[in-house]
């Protein structure tokens, strides 16, 4: 599933699409609003795209200290101030497609 599609699907549908990987529902979750489940959800994902959606999760809800942790797990750079959340979403929902 593209960026733009699991985009659209968070936006339009209920619940997320049963062929996605679990950093995909997390990652859609996050997008849908669901902070807490898309939270549970990444906890579960062992790899460095679990770690990311995880620290974009804590850069949203502004705890900086917990996010930059987690960028360190995930072996990513903070995002520069720039940066904002809509476009590191969308970086990763490119790196998960």
């Amino acid at each position: 599933m593209t960026a733009a599609e699991l985009a659209q699907s968070a936006e339009t549908d209920p619940e997320p699409p049963a062929d996605l990987s679990f950093a995909q529902q997390a990652l859609w979750l996050a997008k849908a609003g669901r902070w807490d489940d898309s939270h549970d959800l990444c906890q579960d994902v062992p790899d460095p795209h679990g770690a990311w959606i995880h620290a974009y999760l804590h850069r949203e809800e502004g705890d900086l200290g917990n996010a930059s942790y987690w960028y360190h797990r995930a072996k990513k750079e903070i995002p520069p101030p720039g940066v904002t959340l809509a476009e590191e979403w969308g970086q990763i929902a490119a790196a998960l497609s």
